[in-house]
């Protein structure tokens, strides 16, 4: 087993610029980008989406990352990361742990103001933390990152603490989070369909409009006085706004890139990346998620996955290496740990996710699977040894569908009948908060290896109020409850670590899940844009450094 090095992943994060940013390639695909010439005030910046458009801009309603990529704009949080993993300032100043680590004071940055005038004090934070835990609110991802948060207290104007029910080593890495970032409380008093329509922060720019199914307008806030500490700009801006499109068509993104009509897309495909790469005006942004790993979840509630011969039988059935090899041209490496290569504390088994047909057959007879059906696939007591697998076709990019049909050929050469479903979101989402599935590609980014207890503890099972519920695994082992609560607990780094080792061996070795790669952020960029970087926290571009040539 290999434990990854919190050194090595510091110089991958580092390496490539030297101010706090993720991995930040030129056209060459090795070389940082150099700014060209100095800051230039003004313009539009236009940006294409690949990823579904938000039926809500507040990310404290549900809490997805096509929200967090573009509320990362105008909304901002308590903390933020650098460039080495370190908890940074943001609108908060410092804070300070009690002695018994049931309560966290927070100072907040003097003379802020959200866009709508509204002071940012002790208060208002107050209420967007009310606004998080409110069911009628139907957060999922602040909600869940909140759990330990019973109470907070204005100890003054300026200082906000935080009463919590145990210990929480992951709470200042779930504050940096998008999806916990601070709203004006006067808008907050509005409804939800306002306030999902135009959230208000203390951001570098504002929601100005939203044309659905077609673009949101962002718009420079000139009185911003808020960045994080680890930004270059201290000012307002560079640019005077930026339009948000929503282009699901990969091609179609590329085509919009290479002829001028927008300054940056997400989603790259591989290809577009190679092509990019050939080419001496496009740039390459990438930015792998942090917490947890893209993986396939095996639902372990129900059959045929609540046998671990099963779901190890599967897990030696797919051809993973070759999948991701052959279909994401070098643009993704193979992962065998339950935990993004970003994260430190992140555990490899290579020896547990090999290709292995023979072994795989053996341990279906082992299981009773003994039989085959005229299609060559195992049969038990009457009933065909099938997986159900819904697709989101808005989160998983064809590349990734292409990976789901080549596990679908290789599991069929042992028997399994894997049934792949393309789906929208909201079908997506119904068919998870249904039981209607045994197999699942969910993605989930939350800062550190808390998302460990997210997805992992059986207490996850439980949905929130939004309807989600995080452990599609339906993982129910109480030592790797036991680990993960103690884990959650504990400040001292090195147990720590020891902790979440141990859990993910248990989760690992208990083919919970198939691990295939880090959750992929792509972004290509024109060449007129410059400054551009990705927040060390949830890897999402800001746009507040980035300025256009032209």
């Amino acid at each position: 087993m290999l434990l990854r090095s919190p050194l090595l992943r510091t110089l991958r994060l580092v390496a490539p610029v030297a101010a706090a940013g993720l991995l930040f390639t030129a056209c060459s695909g090795t070389a940082p980008q150099t700014p060209v010439g100095d800051p230039v005030r003004g313009g539009t910046l236009t940006y294409a989406s690949g990823d579904a458009e938000p039926t809500c801009l507040d990310p404290h309603v549900g809490g997805n990352y096509p929200q967090a990529l573009v509320s990362g704009q105008f909304l901002e949080a308590l903390v933020s990361r650098d460039s080495s993993g370190a908890i940074i300032p943001w609108l908060a100043d410092s804070w300070e742990e009690s002695p018994d680590g049931l309560s966290w004071d927070f100072t907040l940055k003097t003379g802020v103001s959200f866009t709508d005038g509204t002071p940012l004090d002790a208060a208002a934070v107050q209420a967007n933390v009310d606004h998080l835990q409110d069911p009628e609110t139907g957060s999922s991802t602040g909600y869940l990152a909140l759990g330990k948060v019973t109470a907070t207290e204005a100890v003054s104007t300026n200082v906000v603490r935080f009463v919590l029910s145990e210990p929480d080593s992951a709470l200042l890495e779930s504050l940096s989070q998008p999806w916990l970032a601070i709203e004006s409380p006067t808008a907050l008093a509005r409804s939800q369909d306002d306030n999902c329509a135009a959230p208000v922060g203390t951001g570098p720019f504002m929601v100005d409009s939203w044309v659905k199914q077609n673009a949101i307008t962002l718009v420079r806030n000139d009185d911003y006085t808020s960045p994080p500490e680890d930004a270059l700009n201290t000012g307002p801006a560079y640019l005077d706004s930026i339009v948000w499109r929503f282009i699901p068509d990969s091609a179609s993104r590329y085509a919009a890139l290479q002829a001028g009509e927008v300054d940056v897309i997400d989603n790259a495909q591989p290809d577009t990346i190679a092509q990019a790469q050939a080419s001496d005006t496009i740039a390459h942004l990438d930015a792998p998620r942090p917490g947890a790993s893209n993986r396939i979840e095996l639902n372990s509630g129900k059959a045929p996955f609540n046998d671990p011969l099963v779901r190890e039988a599967f897990v030696r059935s797919a051809n993973i290496d070759d999948a991701v090899s052959g279909l994401f041209q070098g643009t993704a490496e193979r992962s065998t740990s339950a935990l993004s290569s970003v994260e430190p504390m992140a555990l490899e088994r290579p020896d547990l996710f090999e290709y292995n047909p023979s072994t795989a057959n053996q341990l279906l007879d082992e299981a009773g699977w003994t039989t085959r059906d005229s299609d060559g696939y195992r049969v038990k007591d009457g009933v065909r040894l099938s997986v159900v697998f819904p697709v989101s076709t808005n989160q998983s990019i064809p590349a990734e569908q292409s990976v789901f049909e080549q596990i679908q050929a290789t599991a069929k050469e042992t028997g399994f009948d894997v049934l792949l479903t393309p789906m929208d979101l909201s079908s997506w989402y119904g068919a998870l908060g249904a039981n209607e599935y045994d197999a699942v590609s969910a993605p989930y980014t939350k800062v550190g290896p808390d998302v460990l207890r997210i997805l992992y503890d059986s207490a996850g099972i439980v949905p929130a109020p939004s309807g989600y519920f995080a452990n599609h695994a339906q993982v129910n082992d109480p030592r790797i409850d036991k680990l993960l609560t103690e884990a959650a607990q504990v400040s001292d780094a090195d147990q720590r670590a020891a902790l979440y080792n141990e859990a993910q061996d248990l989760i690992l070795s208990g083919f919970y899940i198939l691990p295939l790669y880090d959750q992929q952020n792509h972004f290509l960029l024109g060449s007129a844009v410059q400054g551009t970087r990705a927040l060390p926290t949830v890897s999402t571009p800001t746009f507040y450094d980035a300025w256009l040539n032209r």
